[in-house]
């Protein structure tokens, strides 16, 4: 990496970096309704992407500033209210925010914001209570209750699944993790969500009957996809010191550690494994 870095424009390897030094803080930005990567619990931020903060800012010396953010409407706009510009309602730009879907297409359009880091592959799951076969096509869950998070992959996914077959029967729930307790708590029969809300529901309800899913779910919108960070343009020195920690950290087990901790297995980005 040291090779690497004395070829980067000096004006890559300026301020940003030391300012958060300077000042003694890494103000992170992490969605704040997002189990298990990161939600408020009594007043104190928890999940995965919170303890990689602290990680983190352990690593290049400072405290972890860590601010939740509600999403906006699309990812642009929480690009530009957390990275780039600020909220309208006075909240201040973070030096980093963390999952941020590591996309070509994404990063053709943002250009206020770069993308590095990916450190995660995401995917998507299903769970069932005893009332629904779960190695099942989907069409099969026909007449059960599925939860599904609201306006989310899954949840059009199973709207539009054999020609809406099951669209009067999905159980909209605010998150995927919340759609996976429901099937433990008996108020759906099946849910579909990402494959880390599914693990860590399963590793807080461990006997709550909850089945996951084995095989993949036919004509998924999504195969999967990576999972980064994002900074200001003009901060990529602050990125590639991240990605310099987030590789150091898969290397030596921290990463797969933290992740260990809400149940969740710990998969490298693809784009990391092909850099």
């Amino acid at each position: 990496m040291g090779a690497i870095a004395s070829l980067r424009p000096a004006s890559l390897l300026a301020a940003p970096l030391e300012k958060v030094k300077a000042l003694g803080a890494l103000r992170v930005g992490l969605y704040t309704d997002n189990r298990p990567w990161s939600w408020e619990e009594k007043g104190k931020p928890l999940g995965i992407d919170v303890d990689l903060a602290h990680a983190l800012a352990e690593k290049l010396g400072v405290r972890a500033d860590i601010a939740l953010f509600t999403a906006d409407e699309d990812l642009s706009d929480d690009l530009r209210n957390v990275i780039w510009r600020g909220g309208l309602l006075g909240f201040q730009p973070c030096d980093v925010m963390l999952h941020v879907p590591f996309d070509r297409q994404l990063m053709a359009r943002e250009d206020n914001v770069t993308f590095l880091a990916p450190y995660y592959r995401e995917s998507f799951g299903a769970a069932c209570g005893e009332a629904a076969d779960c190695e099942a096509m989907p069409v099969r869950w026909k007449g059960k209750r599925i939860a599904a998070e609201l306006d989310s992959i899954p949840d059009f996914y199973l709207l539009g699944h054999a020609g809406g077959a099951l669209s009067k029967d999905v159980v909209h729930v605010p998150t995927g993790y919340e759609a996976v307790m429901a099937v433990g708590k008996g108020e759906a029969d099946a849910a579909v969500a990402s494959t880390a809300q599914i693990e860590a529901a399963l590793h807080d309800a461990p006997d709550a009957g909850i089945a996951r899913r084995k095989g993949f779910l036919p004509a998924m919108l999504s195969p999967g996809w990576d999972i980064g960070i994002a900074v200001k343009e003009n901060s990529r020195n602050l990125g590639f010191a991240i990605e310099e920690q987030f590789a150091a950290m898969a290397k030596d087990g921290r990463m797969e550690a933290i992740f260990a901790r809400y149940g969740v297995e710990w998969k490298p980005a693809l784009a990391s494994q092909t850099a």
